[in-house]
C-alpha cells in the first residue's frame, strides 16, 4: 500500500513559502567558513604584533580592545550603507566580495608585505582598522543570506546548522594546519616567515570558500528579494531613524537581544583562558583536557544541531529556545552539584566519575548547540516580523544591531574574568595549572563556569515569557506579508520601491 506523500510546510500552513535548495544553503554558509579562516589568523595577531612589529604584549592587548570598540561603531554605519544600496544584480555578493577583498588586502599587508619592515605600531593599527571594515562588511552581508534564501519554518533552521558546522570544523581544521604543518617548518616558533606562509595559504583557501558562497546566493541575490512593502519612495527609503525604530519599538527584537546578551556574556567569560586554567588545570588536574573535550564534542554537537533543526522546524524557534534552555539549566545545575560534591582531582582517576562528568558535559554542550541554532532561526523570524510591522525589510540593520551588542558584551568577558580571579588572590600573578586547588578557586570557578550560564539562561526564559513570535504567530506574519506584497503588485506596481 503506497504511503501518502508528506505535506509540505506551505500546504500545512497555507503560506507560499520560498525555499532554497540544500546545496544553496550549504554553499551560502561557506561565507561563515571563510570568516572563520580569518578568525584563526586574528588569533595569531598577538604573535604577529610582537614578532613583526615589535609591539609589547601589554600594548597589544590594549590595541585589540580599542579596535573592538571601533568594530562596534562601524557596524551600524555599514548596515545603513548596505540597506540603502541598490544594484541591478542584488547586493549580497557585492558586499561579501568587497568585504573579502578589503580584509584580505589588510591581512596580506600585515602578515606578508609590511611585517618585519620596521613600520611600527601605527601602521599595524591603521591596517587592522581597515581589516575590521572589510570584516564587518563581509559578515553583515553573509548573515543576510539566510533570511533571503528561505522563510520556510522547516528549512530555516537548516541555515544555522550549516553555519554552525562551518563555525566548528573550519577553525579546528585550519588551527591544526597552522600548528601541525606550518609551525614545524619554522622550528616550532611563530616567526615572521611562519606567519607569512600561514596567511598566504589561508587567504587563498578563504577565496575558494567565498566564491562558493556567492554561487550559493546567486539565484536569490536580486533587487526584488530586498523589496519593502511601503508604497511611497519617501517611506521606503532606509534612514538612521529606521534603525532606531527597530531597536526602540520592536519588542520581540528587544527580548531577543536580552536573551542573546545574557548568554553571550556567560559564554565570553567561560571561554577565557584563565577560566580554563582554573577548571581544567587546577581543579581537574589536566590542562589539555579542555582542548581534547572541545574536539571530541564537535561531532555529537553537530548531531544535536541537526536534531535541533528538526525540532525547531516543527515547534518554532521560541518553543525550541524555551525547551532547550530549560534542559541546559537543569544539566548545568546537575553538573555544578556534581563538581561540588566530589573531589574533582579524583574524577579522572575514577572511571564511573569520569564517565558521569563527560556524559553530563557533552549533553550540556549538545543542548547549548540547539539553543544556538534556535537563536539563528529566531533572528530570521524577527527580520520578517519587522517587515510586517514597519513595512521595511532590514536584514542588515537587525544583524548589525545584534553584532554591536555581541561585541560590547564580548569585550566585557576578559575584564569580568580577570576581576573575578583577582578577588581570590590572583591580583599580581595569573593562575597556573600547577597551582593547588583551594575552596576559593573551586567556588569561583563554579560561579564563572556554571553560575553565569545559569543566570544567562534564567534571563533568556524571562525574556521569552513575553516573546510573541511563536510558531502560530509567524504563520500569520508570513500571511500578512504575502498579502501586502500581492496587493502592491495588483494595485500599484509602478510605485513599489525595490
Amino acid at each position: 500500500m503506497a504511503r501518502n506523500p508528506k505535506l509540505t510546510a506551505s500546504e500545512v500552513d497555507g503560506v507560499a513559502y520560498r525555499r532554497a535548495r540544500t546545496w544553496e544553503i550549504a554553499f551560502s554558509q561557506l561565507n561563515n567558513g571563510s570568516s572563520m579562516i580569518f578568525f584563526v589568523l586574528v588569533g595569531l595577531m598577538s604573535y604577529l604584533q610582537n614578532a613583526g612589529y615589535g609591539i609589547a604584549v601589554a600594548v597589544a592587548g590594549i590595541i585589540l580592545t580599542v579596535t573592538r570598540v571601533f568594530d562596534g561603531v562601524i557596524d551600524p554605519l555599514l548596515a545603513l550603507i548596505i540597506e540603502k544600496a541598490r544594484f541591478p544584480f542584488g547586493k549580497m555578493r557585492f558586499f561579501m566580495l568587497a568585504g573579502w577583498v578589503i580584509r584580505s588586502f589588510a591581512i596580506l599587508m600585515l602578515f606578508v608585505w609590511g611585517s618585519d619592515a620596521g613600520l611600527g605600531v601605527w601602521f599595524f593599527v591603521a591596517l587592522f582598522a581597515v581589516y575590521i571594515v572589510g570584516s564587518s562588511m563581509n559578515d553583515i552581508a553573509g548573515q543576510m543570506t539566510g533570511p533571503v534564501l528561505t522563510n520556510d519554518p522547516r528549512q530555516r533552521p537548516t541555515v544555522q546548522v550549516w553555519s554552525t558546522v562551518f563555525a566548528y570544523l573550519v577553525p579546528a581544521g585550519f588551527s591544526i594546519l597552522s600548528t601541525v604543518v606550518f609551525l614545524p617548518r619554522h622550528g616550532n616558533e611563530f616567526t615572521v616567515g611562519m606567519l607569512s606562509e600561514t596567511a598566504l595559504t589561508f587567504v587563498a583557501c578563504s577565496f575558494v570558500f567565498q566564491i562558493l558562497a556567492c554561487i550559493g546566493v546567486s539565484r536569490v541575490d536580486r533587487p526584488e528579494s530586498f523589496a519593502h512593502i511601503d508604497v511611497t519612495r519617501e517611506k521606503a527609503a532606509v534612514t538612521v531613524r529606521d534603525m532606531w525604530n527597530v531597536l526602540a519599538h520592536n519588542g520581540s527584537f528587544q527580548r531577543y537581544l536580552i536573551s542573546g546578551a545574557s548568554d553571550k556574556l556567560a559564554q565570553s567569560v567561560r571561554s577565557q583562558a584563565v577560566i580554563g586554567t582554573l577548571m581544567w588545570g587546577i581543579l581537574l588536574g589536566n590542562m589539555q583536557l579542555g582542548t581534547v573535550l572541545s574536539l571530541i564534542a564537535i561531532l555529537p554537537g553537530i548531531v544535536f544541531a541537526i536534531f535541533g533543526a528538526r525540532f525547531i522546524g516543527k515547534r518554532g524557534s521560541k518553543a525550541a529556545t524555551v525547551t532547550w534552555t530549560w534542559i541546559c539549566l537543569i544539566l548545568a545545575v546537575a553538573l555544578a552539584a556534581f563538581c561540588l560534591l566530589v573531589d574533582m582531582r579524583s574524577v579522572l582517576g575514577s572511571l564511573p566519575l569520569a564517565i558521569a562528568f563527560f556524559l553530563f558535559y557533552l549533553l550540556l554542550n549538545g543542548a547549548t548547540m540547539i539553543v544556538t541554532v534556535a537563536s539563528g532561526a529566531m533572528r530570521a523570524d524577527i527580520i520578517d516580523y519587522e517587515l510586517d510591522r514597519s513595512g521595511k525589510f532590514l536584514p542588515a540593520t537587525v544583524t548589525a544591531t545584534y553584532n554591536v551588542v555581541d561585541q560590547i558584551i564580548s569585550s566585557l568577558g576578559s575584564t569580568l574574568a580577570l576581576g573575578a580571579v583577582a578577588l581570590i588572590g590572583f591580583s599580581v600573578v595569573m593562575p597556573q595549572p600547577t597551582d593547588s586547588p583551594t575552596p576559593e578557586i573551586l567556588y569561583m570557578t563554579m560561579l564563572l563556569f556554571f553560575g553565569l550560564p545559569i543566570l544567562g539562561w534564567i534571563c533568556t526564559l524571562i525574556a521569552m515569557h513575553g516573546y510573541k513570535l511563536d510558531r502560530v504567530e509567524m504563520i500569520e506574519v508570513q500571511k500578512r506579508v504575502a498579502s501586502r506584497k500581492a496587493e502592491l503588485q495588483v494595485d500599484a506596481p509602478a510605485e513599489v520601491i525595490v
